[in-house]
């Protein structure tokens, strides 16, 4: 077996699977399909990889960072944060706590509501997210966007648009407004 292959089914090999009436990828989409998970997985991989030796955190933070930076007042309550960055609340709290002991962010209660609580980006930990975005936008242009003409680029958002559309409804429609630049 091929070291970089990947245990997705694509072709029917087991009897028994073959008697199931299934849909299996053809060649050029279990191609497209495996260019496409190690694309992805290979880019966040150097992007983690860029952003902790540049600056010592790791790409879960700069998102963290990055979302707490757009938020009115910097601010967001653990549960907006959890779902803006895709993580669990449990593993959001582990990452809060750390980025708090640095620092970098500030948790309180949300006044009039003790149950909830609000994450603030400090003003240092945004210095710490305006210095580390430059690096970090340099690697997305150097493994994504360079390699790609302008009509690439659109083609790409527009595959993107459709499976968020298909995924995540509301964040699709949230994503149409996002804004085009970091610190």
């Amino acid at each position: 077996m091929c070291p970089h292959a990947l245990s997705v089914p694509w072709k029917p090999a087991p009897p028994r699977l073959a008697q199931v009436n299934h849909r299996w990828l053809t060649d050029e989409e279990q191609r497209t399909w495996r260019q496409f998970v190690w694309s992805t997985r290979l880019l966040f991989e150097a992007l983690d990889r860029q952003l902790q030796r540049d600056s010592g955190l790791p790409h879960s933070y700069y998102l963290i960072l990055a979302m707490l930076s757009e938020a009115p007042d910097r601010t967001l309550s653990m549960g907006e944060l959890a779902e803006v960055v895709r993580s669990s609340p449990s593993r959001l709290s582990h990452a809060v706590a750390r980025l708090e002991e640095a620092g970098w962010v500030r948790r309180r209660k949300r006044p009039g509501d003790r149950r909830s609580t609000l994450a603030q980006l400090t003003d240092q930990g945004y210095d710490v997210l305006a210095a580390a975005a430059p690096g970090h936008v340099a690697e997305v242009r150097r493994h994504l966007f360079d390699r790609l003409t302008p009509e690439q680029v659109r083609a790409l958002g527009e595959v993107c648009q459709r499976m968020l559309d298909g995924l995540d409804p509301e964040r699709a429609r949230q994503l149409g407004g996002c804004p085009t630049h970091h610190p």
